[in-house]
């Protein structure tokens, strides 16, 4: 191996961390294609399927700030370790669930260690890396989480065709082995050195109560029914647990969540940028993966091969977007991406039972191109806001956004299909129709959110090329 200078040393701490940022995003889609084998082996119903993702989105979601606290207090390659640990041990859990319950259960653990994780990798590249190649550094970053996404579908495709559904679980064990060994080797410890330092247990549990609220509602709604007791009492606990979480917080001395880095309206409008396109993509990937297969009956893999046109220039495009960023600003890259994707999907609202991979291929190409653009510029915009000390919990705000937008989509867009479908399961009489009637459905509202995205990223963003360090915020 080359050996490792001052000079040198922020690249191997990027390729250090790659290894883990890879692992973490893999797993949000990995396992898109997995999910009606799942169903059949372990006996689940439409919303336990729904719960195999929730699980580990909610639990990263609801835990990135505490995580993003912890590795600016102890240490960011501290807890990165720790959190590899973790996830390397849920992700055998998973491997080995024999019922729907312990496999949602390891996932949730899963979560657990991905937000322990994914905040201290971002801190470390914007402390290794100077102010005028963040852009680029972060598009490299936003590159390798956007390959593990997109690559996730076709990766659990060949698994479970091949080999079967728990090797989308075994798999991480050797990538997160090899990513403890490159970080221990290669990383170099940083913390916020700041004298305002603390942890924030009321805000973490009110915080973590609220979001789950209202995720469980939205997802389990079309069940219970929108107006049965258990759902109006779960939507109304999320807004009281709302209100209560940012009293908590105004009032801390050291809040987990400094609501004063909102009045930046760059930060504010990134953050919003990050929760509706995770919300459009995951609204849309699983539905897809699941009208590939459904009623098209594609083969896993064939499924996870659909997705290779946005899988290409997704990887293509999100070096490009944060080049741009660093060039001209990111508002402009944001704005763009952002309607881009809204078109794409669009596009794919207008799917039918006689579709097939030509048919599905320019909306995946123009999916791919606006998300690249749009990932590292939102990355870039929202740590520019923020000194260096502080990126730790910066990067747990703004991926709390989006991992937050990811189970929003599930559920909102879940609620959409099911409107349609029903009690109707794949093979009955009807299914497939009534299926596709609620995927339209689905991705008009996923759409029609990502525009609305483009024009917060145009009005807000107004962060210019980076060209010296980042302010306090």
């Amino acid at each position: 191996m080359p050996r490792v200078t001052d000079e040198n040393r922020k690249w191997w701490t990027l390729f250090a961390i790659a290894f883990s940022l890879f692992v973490i995003n893999l797993d949000n889609t990995v396992v898109v294609v997995a999910l009606p084998v799942m169903r059949q082996d372990l006996g689940m119903g439409f919303s336990g399927m729904e719960w195999i993702i929730n699980a580990y989105t909610v639990v990263f979601a609801v835990l990135l700030l505490f995580g993003g606290t912890l590795a600016d207090f102890l240490g960011r390659r501290r807890i990165l370790l720790v959190g590899l640990l973790v996830f390397e041990a849920s992700s055998l859990a998973c491997a080995l669930a024999g019922d729907g319950a312990t496999l949602i259960g390891a996932r949730a653990v899963q979560g657990v260690g991905a937000a322990l994780m994914l905040p201290a990798t971002l801190a470390l590249v914007s402390a290794n890396f100077p102010a005028h190649e963040r852009g680029m550094a972060f598009g490299i970053w936003a590159g390798i989480s956007a390959l593990a996404l997109a690559i996730g579908p076709l990766v659990g495709g060949l698994l479970v065709d091949g080999i079967s559904w728990r090797w989308i679980f075994y798999i991480n064990i050797p990538i997160g082995i090899v990513g403890f060994a490159t970080v221990r080797l290669l990383v170099r410890e940083s913390r916020d050195e700041t004298a305002r330092q603390g942890l924030d247990p009321p805000g973490l549990v009110v915080g973590a109560l609220a979001t789950f609220a209202l995720i469980f509602a939205l997802t389990e709604a079309n069940g219970y029914g929108w107006g049965s007791l258990t759902i109006v009492l779960l939507l109304a606990a999320s807004a009281v647990g709302l209100v209560v979480f940012v009293t908590i917080e105004r009032r801390s001395r050291a809040p987990m969540l400094d609501l004063s880095v909102f009045r930046n309206a760059t930060f504010a409008g990134a953050n919003v940028v990050g929760l509706l396109i995770m919300l459009s993509l995951f609204g849309t990937l699983i539905y897809l993966s699941l009208y590939a297969q459904d009623v098209l009956f594609y083969s896993p893999l064939k499924a996870g091969a659909a997705f290779m046109p946005l899988t290409i220039l997704l990887m293509l495009t999100a070096p490009i977007g944060g080049k741009l960023s660093d060039e001209i600003g990111p508002g402009g890259p944001m704005a763009v991406g952002m309607a881009l994707f809204g078109a794409a999907l669009l596009l794919l609202s207008r799917l039918s039972p006689e579709w097939g991979f030509w048919d599905m291929l320019p909306g995946f190409a123009l999916a791919g191109v606006g998300f690249g653009l749009t990932m590292p510029a939102s990355t870039t915009a929202a740590l520019a806001c923020v000194s260096i000390d502080k990126t730790g919990v910066a990067s747990g705000v703004l991926n709390t956004f989006r991992q937050l937008g990811g189970a929003l989509g599930i559920a909102v867009t879940g609620a959409v299909v099911a409107g349609s479908v029903g009690s109707l399961l794949p093979g009955d009489a009807g299914f497939s129709s009534a299926f596709v009637t609620g995927t339209h459905n689905g991705l008009r509202v996923a759409g029609f959110v990502a525009l609305v995205g483009a024009a917060a990223a145009a009005l807000t963003i107004k962060q210019p090329a980076a060209s010296a360090e980042a302010p306090a915020a």
